[in-house]
């Protein structure tokens, strides 16, 4: 098992390093110069032109800027933000707990509802629960997250006023006041695509032999649901949700600026509309940090499930 973590944490080496490079050069090529904008509409000389762009980083060559970029990040030197001048990495450690508590309550929604409903809905198929839970999972799934966050704004603070309209509490239970409307409204798209995996992938198990052979031997309903239909539907269920939760950081740049959070999805719809790089590069690293890390838990946990995974060195 430890050959294998190691296999797996080396190979995240060159994916590290493709997606920085990727993000540079991309965010390198944009039309928008920042140094213009930093500087304004006003007259400028062609001396504090160029001052102001070896002070944002932005003379030499581009393959040196991104050596130099890398170097710093590997350092925990984030950089400043080209517009406000605060420290990015301070700014993050400010807000990263908003996002932290709104992706982990909407996570505990998704796959506390997801996969329970998934398997009521395959264990009763084709019945009126498993019709209404279909639809109302394909609605969900249909309705993008900022939509739904309004429509639950709309009818849960206007209409019948339970839960506040923006910002965060102070305490626990002020906490899950204010974030129960974002978290439900960004856990949504996954709750409804865990349901429908769980679902396909129980029915797919519920009508396969080794089940039917189990039930025949006079195991309970309950024992070759949960025993042995849940356990072998586990890893397609574990791959859609480890992927969807680590996509919900870049979900919730939409729900957290509906809802006024002061998280880092806010900030990085902030930094892309004025063109801060250095705040948008290191949000997006850390995405792409949080995705792989997702991905290389769900490696350990499949060389668990299956133990011919981990022989194998990988997923097939």
């Amino acid at each position: 098992m430890f050959k294998y973590l190691i296999k797996r944490l080396l190979m995240l080496i060159p994916v590290v390093i493709g997606i920085t490079l990727l993000i540079y050069i991309v965010l390198d090529l944009s039309p928008r110069d920042p140094a213009l904008t930093v500087l304004g509409a006003g007259e400028f000389t062609q001396e504090q032109y160029d001052a102001q762009r070896e002070a944002m980083g932005l003379s030499g060559p581009l393959i040196v800027r991104y050596v130099r970029y890398i170097l710093n990040i590997l350092k925990g030197d984030f950089g400043k933000s080209w517009f406000q001048g605060y420290n990015v990495a301070a700014e993050f450690s400010h807000r990263l707990p908003y996002s932290l508590k709104l992706g982990i309550y909407a996570n505990l929604i998704s796959i506390l509802l997801g996969i329970p409903l998934g398997i009521i809905s395959a264990s009763r198929k084709n019945s009126m629960t498993d019709q209404t839970l279909t639809v109302t999972s394909l609605i969900l799934v249909s309705s993008p997250s900022f939509f739904t966050g309004m429509l639950l704004m709309l009818l849960f603070t206007l209409i019948i006023p339970i839960f506040p309209t923006f910002g965060i509490g102070s305490g626990f239970v002020e906490n899950i006041k204010f974030l129960t409307l974002p978290a439900v409204s960004l856990a949504a798209v996954l709750l409804a695509l865990t349901m429908r995996m769980t679902r396909s992938n129980m029915v797919e198990q519920l009508s396969s032999g080794y089940v039917q052979m189990a039930a025949a031997k006079g195991l309970t309903r309950r024992q070759v649901v949960y025993k042995h239909a849940l356990r072998n539907s586990s890893i397609p269920i574990l791959t859609v949700s480890s992927i969807q939760i680590a996509g919900m950081l870049s979900s919730s740049v939409m729900v957290e600026t509906v809802f006024a959070l002061n998280g880092i999805g806010s900030l990085l719809a902030s930094s892309v509309n004025k063109g801060d790089y250095p705040v948008t590069q290191s949000i997006t690293l850390l995405m792409v940090i949080v995705y792989m890390t997702f991905n290389l838990i769900v490696d350990i946990l499949y060389g668990v499930i299956d133990p011919r995974i981990r022989k194998g060195g990988g997923r097939e």
